[in-house]
């Protein structure tokens, strides 16, 4: 079973077919690599300005913490050594912090510890002295960088100082400069894997593309190889009969065989209508509650006329009353083109058998035949359209659409459509469409 076509033979895309897609490919990795670096830029940037902030509050802060530490130092060993005097310079003396240098001054800016100072800072102690704090950063010579941080304290005994740290910011921002150096080094290297695993995507997402473009360019071929005939055949039969003049019924004849050719060409031309309207989903789909038995009767009765002429008897061995939701037109429609092709590929004296079941789930329309059958390898190919199975053609006509549009009528119903090859001969087509409680089991299911 199954009415096709001598299929395209299948041809390798043309180079300026594949130079559009490489230059499609391209593309689309540019713009993963570009959207990717886009991101990791704004993102670095964001971070940068984070944490820069916050690199210049916590080292401000280290500042403030260290004077702390040096006031705290000096209140507990003026404790200590309460009896003699200097122990704030002492403590100050004795106190590390990493990276810090630790300072003790007077109110007027002379230092007690370490008894030297730069001219600069002396004149943040002094102004810390009359201000309670001060802050200075200033370049010291030689690309050095100095940042200072002074407070005025009070002893517990009475004593008041100015506690100052400094440091030397550049060693913050060589540790700073290196971790953006890291932060870029993986951000290319993260745009270089990006790059690479974009252009796997890339093919992988312009696969659907070449088989659409493969598909279309062949299905163009075999619609123009279908067309082509019945119009050369016209031709040839009009060009034969002007050749000469002729009796009326031989014209007769001639425009007999050519309705024949044209009716031909309008069932192809509508076929490929319809699919048309399939693929870009335009066709009209109006479900309703409909009695599946009974479409199914009717289009048997319809049919019948076909199989008496093929001398086929066609026997309904049972036909379960079936409540679906279809279109009946598209329903109808389907059952007609299994009905034809059952039809077409029987031997003469034989019978087609239809049976319709139904249960709580399901509604199963099977649609046996004991024709010429159909091989198993040919099982996964017959409904792609234009296709002739090898063990039918030449046999009959047709273009090899109807078993296209059944399985697109089918999606349409959310039916699974099957063909097997008969268990002796000929073909069995199932078909098994969803009953509205089986519908319903499915959308709780879905939402439970």
């Amino acid at each position: 079973m199954k009415g096709a076509t001598e299929p395209a033979r299948r041809t390798p895309t043309s180079a300026s077919a594949a130079r559009s897609l490489h230059r499609l490919r391209l593309r689309v990795t540019a713009w993963y690599v570009g959207t990717f670096a886009v991101v990791l830029v704004a993102l670095g940037a964001m971070l940068f300005a984070q944490l820069a902030h916050q690199v210049s509050a916590d080292f401000d802060e280290s500042l403030r913490d260290a004077t702390q530490e040096i006031a705290n130092a000096a209140d507990r060993r003026e404790q200590e050594r309460a009896s003699t005097k200097g122990g704030a310079i002492d403590a100050v003396a004795e106190l590390r912090i990493p990276d810090h240098k630790l300072y003790l001054f007077d109110l007027e800016g002379h230092p007690l510890t370490p008894p030297l100072a730069d001219s600069i800072l002396r004149e943040v102690a002094k102004s810390a002295g009359s201000n309670g704090s001060f802050a200075k950063r200033w370049e010291a010579g030689l690309d050095q960088t100095r940042q200072a941080y002074a407070r005025r304290f009070t002893t517990k005994s009475g004593e008041r100082y100015v506690a100052a740290a400094v440091v030397n910011p550049d060693l913050l921002d060589d540790r700073f400069a290196a971790l953006i150096a890291l932060a870029g080094g993986l951000g290319a290297l993260g745009l270089v894997l990006v790059a690479t695993g974009g252009w796997f995507l890339a093919r992988q997402s312009v696969v659907p593309v070449e088989q659409a473009m493969e598909q279309m360019r062949r299905f163009m071929a075999d619609a123009a190889h279908e067309l082509r005939t019945p119009v050369a055949v016209i031709r040839s039969r009009v060009d034969v009969t002007l050749e000469q003049t002729r009796d009326a019924p031989a014209y007769e004849r001639t425009l007999g065989e050519l309705r024949e050719e044209i009716e031909r060409l309008a069932t192809l031309v509508n076929d490929l209508f319809t699919l048309a309207h399939a693929d870009a989903n335009e066709r009209a789909f109006a479900p309703v509650r409909v009695q599946l038995d009974e479409i199914v009767l009717a289009a048997v009765s319809t049919a019948g006329w076909i199989a008496a002429r093929h001398n086929i008897t066609l026997h309904v061995e049972e036909a379960e009353e079936v409540v679906i939701d279809g279109d009946p037109v598209l329903l109808r429609q389907l059952v007609i083109i299994l009905l034809d092709n059952a039809i077409k590929f029987s031997a003469g004296g034989n019978a087609v058998s239809i049976a319709l079941r139904g249960d709580a789930l399901a509604a199963t329309l099977v649609v046996n035949d004991h024709g010429v059958g159909i091989a198993r390898g040919d099982v996964e190919r017959v409904f792609d359209r234009f296709y002739r199975a090898e063990s039918v053609r030449g046999t009959t006509s047709g273009a090899g659409l109807g078993l296209a549009i059944a399985r697109s009528i089918a999606d349409l119903h959310r039916a699974r459509i099957v063909i097997e090859p008969g268990r002796e001969r000929g073909t069995c087509v199932t078909v098994k469409f969803p009953t509205p409680d089986s519908a319903r089991l499915a959308s709780l299911l879905q939402h439970s």
